[in-house]
């Protein structure tokens, strides 16, 4: 069994990314798990979404505590809430940020990839300039550099899920995919 853990803020799509991601690896034949925790509900709170993939039945039912992966939607988050606690040494930690990984020295033992989800959710249309919904974006570089789900069944899920704006939520997930950074190795401390 895999875990991913997804950190993001309420309306950046934390919770319909996990959705999203379930619906992508049950398309590919594995069985998912798919469920969301947060406190107040209001837009920009602090948001986590939980993800379960396996190639037989799961049935544990808490919180993913120890995630092989993570996603952080938004980079603020790095320093208000410590998004890498139980992550399994030498899990993947993708940043939306412009910054390259090497700019993450909290994140140092982990492999760190970023992407500016953002700044393609603007090119794209999604939300609005100053709240971008960066969840799909986010979603293609998350095919692209954990290599555990293909971009097609990405793309398929969005097609079938995403209701509104598809082919620019398409388009979001397609360009994150190639714009992935290059991700930094694990560094061992």
């Amino acid at each position: 069994m895999r875990e991913l853990r997804i950190h993001g803020r309420g309306g950046q799509g934390a919770v319909i990314a996990s959705k999203l991601l379930a619906a992508a690896f049950f398309h590919e034949g594995r069985s998912v798990q798919s469920f969301p925790a947060f406190g107040v509900e209001r837009r920009g709170a602090p948001v986590t979404a939980f993800l379960r993939i396996s190639d037989g039945p799961i049935r544990l039912r808490c919180e993913v505590t120890n995630p092989d992966d993570i996603v952080v939607l938004d980079p603020t988050l790095l320093g208000a809430v410590d998004v890498a606690a139980g992550l399994k040494p030498g899990g993947m930690a993708l940043v939306n940020s412009a910054e390259p990984p090497g700019a993450y020295p909290a994140l140092d033992g982990f492999r760190v990839v970023t992407v500016d989800a953002s700044a393609i959710a603007r090119r794209h249309g999604l939300g609005s300039k100053t709240q971008p919904i960066v969840n799909t974006a986010i979603l293609g570089a998350f095919a692209t550099a954990s290599g555990l789900v293909s971009l097609e069944s990405v793309l398929e899920a969005i097609r079938e899920e995403v209701p509104m704006q598809t082919d620019a939520n398409v388009a979001a997930a397609e360009e994150a995919a190639a714009a992935v950074a290059a991700p930094r190795e694990a560094v061992h401390a």
